[in-house]
């Protein structure tokens, strides 16, 4: 019972002594109109929400910055009683979701249905739900509430950026040179043909040489000579620099996906580089790895295609810098285990010499570093990125700085060493 029908209750209280005390039928007609009112709203609201159901159907529960999530709602009053207003309120948390809505007129075995676009602006993962369902009686005397438990996981991942190119180190099989090692399964290099024999896949004929020859022939395929790619983020707390800020204004959800300003963050930019270079190079066919020592271990294997893509996006989506090892104790605990040839991308924000000596025992190991910095001080941090980055270049090492506000595709696919660090050097 809200406060307005403790109102018209004391209302009904006060016609009533009035009515006893004087006698007059004008407080009697009153008393009558007060106890209506409450017997007539309370009955209303009792039905108010019987026989409705709210359903929502996110298009996809994966959503990426700068594209559009979609989301369907469906109302339903299955009761034989029309409803005059109902509320949804939602209590999802993706940012910039705004489901909560009021349908007025809602007719009996009737059903509306509306879709709610949101620009994804924040990496994470988020719950859509749950909600809950208000009604009442017109005069709002006896409100009623029901619970809508339903809920949905959705993951945004992070954003990516085009990348004409990623130089990376020429390793100990430069170009793919061919292993001559045989293998069961199929893999992107073809090593010859032979006679179908039985348990061969119907994958593995080769029709040409099959109509040729006027007999079944298969492919022959040898392991992939291309090196893996391990992409290593620092995620350690004590080295990240910059704060959120407020979500960018919504952009018209009906627009093509728009570039959208990262948060000033070191931690933002280093995920939105690694996933960058991850699509650039599993575009190019090849294994890419991850590490990352945030909150919890996340270490993915290096792998190819679509599934390897959105399995590491989903990675870099939930990473938190929230890390208490350094980079430098990261990889003395994970690249034991990464075989010699390997290429290692390493993301850090660190101003500490440690990071040259980590690249430098990698490459005494034979594995080929790549060193992108973050620099520190364009988010308000300490400075010191912009000369190890020099010192590393100069060592020769292929190195990469990202600037807060830099345009991520100039930064990563540029082919030449960066004219700032050549003069620092």
């Amino acid at each position: 019972m809200s406060s307005r029908a403790g109102v018209v209750l004391g209302l009904l209280v006060l016609s009533l002594a009035g009515a006893l005390i004087s006698g007059r039928e004008m407080f009697f007609d009153l008393a009558y109109l007060w106890g209506g009112l409450l017997i007539v709203s309370f009955v209303w609201s009792r039905t108010a929400l019987s026989g409705v159901k709210l359903e929502r159907h996110p298009r996809t529960l994966r959503a990426q910055v700068g594209h559009s999530f979609e989301e369907r709602f469906s109302l339903q009053n299955r009761g034989r009683v029309p409803k005059v207003w109902v509320e949804i309120e939602d209590g999802s948390n993706l940012p910039g979701h705004r489901a909560s809505a009021v349908t007025v007129g809602l007719g009996a075995h009737h059903e509306r249905t509306w879709v709610v676009r949101t620009v994804c602006v924040r990496r994470g993962g988020y719950r859509l739900g749950p909600a809950k369902l208000a009604g009442g009686d017109p005069f709002g005397l006896f409100p009623m509430s029901r619970p809508v438990p339903a809920t949905h996981q959705v993951v945004v991942m992070p954003l990516t950026v085009p990348l004409s190119s990623f130089v990376l180190p020429a390793g100990q099989r430069p170009g793919g040179e061919a292993l001559r090692h045989r293998a069961h399964q199929v893999t992107p290099s073809a090593a010859g043909v032979r006679d179908y024999a039985p348990g061969d896949g119907f994958n593995r004929i080769h029709w040409a040489s099959t109509a040729r020859r006027d007999r079944l022939i298969v492919k022959e395929f040898e392991l992939d000579p291309k090196a893996d790619i391990w992409i290593f983020i620092d995620a350690s707390r004590k080295v990240q620099a910059g704060s959120a800020e407020a979500a960018p204004a919504r952009f018209p959800s009906w627009t093509a996906p728009r570039q959208i300003r990262l948060p000033p963050m070191t931690v933002e930019y280093g995920v939105a580089a690694a996933a960058s270079i991850t699509l650039h190079l599993l575009q190019q066919d090849r294994a890419v790895g991850l590490v990352a020592h945030g909150r919890s271990r996340q270490v993915s294997q290096p792998d190819r295609g679509e599934r390897q893509l959105y399995r590491l996006l989903e990675s870099l989506a939930v990473l938190e810098a929230e890390g208490w090892m350094s980079l430098e104790e990261v990889l003395k605990i994970e690249t034991p285990q990464i075989p010699r040839g390997a290429s290692v991308v390493l993301v850090t924000p660190a101003v500490s010499p440690g990071i040259l000596t980590s690249a430098r025992q990698l490459d005494r190991r034979g594995l080929m570093p790549v060193l992108i910095f973050l620099d520190a001080q364009s988010f308000g941090g300490p400075s010191g990125s912009q000369a190890i980055a020099a010192t590393a270049q100069k060592a020769g090492f292929t190195v990469r700085l990202i600037a807060c506000d830099d345009d991520l595709t100039a930064a990563l696919s540029s082919p030449r060493l960066s004219p700032v660090l050549l003069s620092a050097a």
